[in-house]
């Protein structure tokens, strides 16, 4: 789907901007049309990897061998130990904290059962359940990486997607970039492509009036 005047749009909500103690974002909003929800093949729930990250996100890796691996990672990663997973299933304010930290989770698959059993409740619900780590890997940068620059779009009850695609002090340029990535990957995903798509809006995340792009 071609959007024009993006540019445009995106000075145009900067200049609505009210200056704050902090950088605001930027939402991306789709409304969806022609989409029945009831039917579960039509609850969307994908994972968009964008080109330009613009938040610290955190990914938890739940480990158990290769905890000297995770540590090489320093603290751009959350380490959970084996013996650490009852005790957060058995503390679910502290589970939701560590949901609400982390962007997503990966876990060595001798782990996944015990994961389940005591976070599943707290993670399946925030599509967070963690991918399972390949076996034989030398190298976690790259996957956590990835993770790192993953944009999850979840759509059950209600047929809107809504979801930050860069900061306000970013260059037009990339949040375009990401703007573009989020739509493409989302016509793809759509029964019906961009017929399914009724409106794209862009705000600024603490109020402001939104723009209109199609």
């Amino acid at each position: 789907m071609e959007i024009k005047n993006l540019e445009k749009s995106l000075e145009e909500l900067k200049k609505t901007s009210i200056k704050r103690n902090f950088v605001q974002s930027i939402d991306l909003i789709i409304s969806l049309k022609n989409l029945d929800l009831k039917k579960p093949e039509n609850r969307i729930k994908a994972e968009i990897s964008i080109p330009v990250q613009f938040k610290p996100n955190k990914i938890g890796i739940f480990a158990d061998t290769l905890i000297p691996k995770v540590k090489e990672l320093g603290d751009s990663v959350i380490l959970i130990r084996k013996e650490e997973i009852e005790s957060y299933g058995k503390n679910k304010k502290l589970a939701k904290k560590l949901a609400k930290q982390c962007n997503s989770f990966i876990a060595e698959p001798n782990l996944m059962a015990s994961i389940g059993k005591n976070l599943g409740p707290i993670l399946a619900p925030r599509n967070k359940m963690p991918k399972p780590i390949p076996p034989n890997i030398t190298d976690l940068k790259p996957i956590v990486e990835r993770e790192k620059s993953l944009i999850k779009i979840f759509v059950k009850d209600s047929p809107v997607i809504q979801c930050s695609v860069g900061k306000e002090n970013m260059k037009n340029e990339d949040i375009i970039q990401n703007i573009k990535a989020i739509i493409d990957n989302i016509e793809a995903i759509l029964p019906n492509g961009k017929e399914n798509i009724k409106n794209i809006y862009l705000k600024l995340t603490m109020g402001g009036k939104p723009i209109k792009l199609i």
